[in-house]
């Protein structure tokens, strides 16, 4: 399985427009364009899912760099994903300024 995230997308492209673009290199299992948690505005970039590794690869060097719709793509392999970490707050005693 190939992990694919794909920057500078134009605001406009849809999931169908990015699934159209790397089917050409294979089966697409998954699209997901990020889109803000709270406004539902698009961020600019999202992510592919692809099974075949060798089928990925080929997108990620035929499309890194292609134009789709107005913009320049950024195509390269997803990183994992990082755990958050939750401290719980301000990192020190409660009371807020600063001073012990």
């Amino acid at each position: 399985m190939k992990n694919i995230y794909v920057g500078n997308l134009d605001f406009q492209t849809t999931e169908e427009e990015l699934r159209t673009a790397f089917a050409v290199y294979g089966q697409v299992d998954r699209v997901s364009i990020a889109t803000d948690r709270d406004s539902g505005v698009r961020r600019g970039f999202g992510f592919i899912e692809m099974t075949n590794d060798v089928e990925g690869g080929n997108a990620i060097a035929g499309l890194n760099g292609a134009t789709l719709g107005t913009q320049t793509l950024k195509v390269n392999e997803a990183r994992p994903k990082r755990e958050r970490s939750f401290s719980g707050g301000g990192g020190g005693r409660s009371g807020g300024n600063g001073r012990y």
